[in-house]
This record gives C-alpha cells, structure tokens and sequence, in this order.
C-alpha cells in the first residue's frame, strides 16, 4: 500500500533541506527586497520573509525543492548515471532541465513571477549568485534555480499584495465620496 504524505512532513522537509544546503529564508527575503523595495518604499523585512514562507507553503513549489535538492545531493554523491551526473554536476549551460523546474514553480505566481525569475536567473543576485559558484565538491544546478523561483514568486506576492491594497483604499474613497450629500444646485 502507497503511504500517504502529509503536507506538513513535505513542509519540513523543504525547510529542513534548504537549512542543510546552507540557505536561510532571510538570505531568500533580502532577494525579495531588493527586487520589491524600489516600488514599495517604506517595504519591511520581516513582509518579504513572511512572503517567502507564504510561497514554501506551495506544493508546486514544495515538490519542485525536494526533486531539484535530491537531484543536486544525489550528483553530489556520483550517485546518477551518466552522462545526467555530468550534466549536473558540472551545471551544463545547455542543461536546462534545472530552469525549467524552477520556472514551473515559479509561474505559481503568473507572469510577473517568470520575468522576475528570468532577472534572477540572468544577473545571480544574493545568495543565488552564492549557490551558482561552484565551490569544492558542492552542486547547487538546481537549487540556485529554486532560490530564484522562490524569491520572483515572493516577489510577486507581495506586488500583488500592494495592488490589491491600493484598490482597496481607491474602493474605500469612492464609497466614502458616494456617501457624501450632494451640494444643491440651485
């Protein structure tokens, strides 16, 4: 019989692998600022960790962490067969499998998500760019990418989030302005 996985066991494992790997949510959230603060001035920290933990309670992107980080161990290992431990160990530019997984996560948050994505993945920013230097024995193919999806959909939670804010309020001030009396014309 199949054993079913709840959802809070896949939410620890995806936090206890990105803790293993040497990735904190802090590290993810500074990514998100950096990208979101220009636009929303006054953007605190502690809404673009929030953020990051809101999108790691995906499953998408619960699911594409645990296959991109077990792919990455296992090459770390000389566990695959070849030429797939090749590829991925030596991070082969034409290996694109790495983005295309981060990519499927990332459209969980449109399409503001995969431009933002594609950003990160072309200019390396924080700790991806960390992740992307190849340092000793370490493989990291997939989870640069990763770290990029997971900052763009952060990213676009929280510009939607401000949208949404400022029709609310635009909502509110029309409502308020309906409910004023009107001025006698006469």
């Amino acid at each position: 019989m199949r054993r079913h996985v709840h959802s809070g066991e896949v939410r620890q494992a995806v936090y206890l692998l990105l803790e293993q790997r040497g990735v904190t949510l802090e590290e993810i959230a500074e990514i998100v600022f950096q990208m979101q603060e220009p636009y929303h001035p006054g953007l605190h920290m502690d809404t673009c960790v929030h953020a990051v933990r809101a999108v790691l309670e995906k499953r998408e992107v619960q699911h594409a962490v645990l296959v991109g980080i077990e792919l990455d161990v296992l090459a770390e290992k000389g566990l695959l067969s070849e030429p797939l431990q090749s590829l991925i160990e030596s991070d082969e530019g034409l290996f694109g499998i790495d983005e295309t997984i981060a990519l499927g996560a990332a459209n969980t948050y449109g399409s503001i998500s995969a431009t933002t994505f594609g950003h990160l993945d072309k200019h390396k920013v924080g700790v991806i760019k960390r992740l992307d230097t190849k340092i000793g024995s370490a493989v990291h193919t997939f989870l640069d990418d990763l770290v990029g999806a997971i900052a763009a959909c952060a990213s676009s939670r929280i510009a939607h989030q401000h949208r949404d804010q400022q029709e609310k309020e635009y909502e509110n001030a029309q409502a308020v302005y309906e409910l004023k009396p009107k001025e006698n014309a006469g």
